[in-house]
């Protein structure tokens, strides 16, 4: 419960970046947690174990609750030897399912709260934060300068007008190829009219 609520406190984007990191990278940490991943295991089995008991427990209590219907003399102490190993089986099957469910919470909460870290810095390194590190930190933050990305629209808008231009100019030459081939081929198809 206190490294859950250690993850989950709210800390600093850099700090809680410096703790993540060193999480993830250093050696003894790794190997606490190589250390608890064998623990979990330990604890798996001894869940399989107590939910084994348990059903055992129960069939013992089914079969004493039997033995009670047919008239059989009950000692008390029998009853709550019975009773009290089936309250210890319940116990360590909850407690044994409850922590291997923590360990669930505590891995999906740490892989959730690295995921977030990284798309943190992600946002920052696109909004131009130099503080927030990485390789291209320094070139995002140049082009997301406001002078670089005014400078861009306005080579944008200026090879638009040039397309512009040229596509009016295209359109005239074409005007003129069809006009001037309009009158060379009645030229021709008059000629030979005439001559008849």
């Amino acid at each position: 419960m206190a490294v859950f609520m250690g993850l989950i406190i709210p800390l600093p984007f850099t700090v809680k970046r410096k703790l993540f990191t060193f999480i993830s990278e250093s050696p003894i940490v790794a190997k606490l947690q190589y250390g608890l991943k064998i623990t979990f295991i330990f604890i798996l089995i001894l869940f399989i174990d107590s939910v084994n008991r348990v059903y055992r427990v129960q069939l013992e209590v089914a079969a004493f609750h039997k033995e009670a219907g047919m008239g059989a003399a009950t000692i008390g102490t029998d009853r709550m030897e019975v009773q009290a190993r089936k309250f210890y089986s319940q116990r360590n099957m909850y407690l044994c399912g409850f922590t291997l469910f923590l360990s669930l919470i505590l891995n999906r909460t740490y892989t959730m709260i690295l995921e977030v870290l990284r798309l943190e810095e992600r946002v920052k390194l696109f909004e131009g934060d130099k503080k927030a590190g990485g390789k291209d930190s320094a070139r995002l933050a140049q082009a997301g300068d406001m002078g670089e990305i005014g400078r861009l629209k306005n080579e944008l808008e200026a090879k638009n007008r040039d397309i512009e231009t040229l596509k009016k100019q295209c359109e005239g030459l074409t005007r003129e190829y069809h006009s001037l081939g309009d009158k060379v081929s009645g030229k021709a198809n008059d000629g030979p009219k005439k001559d008849l």
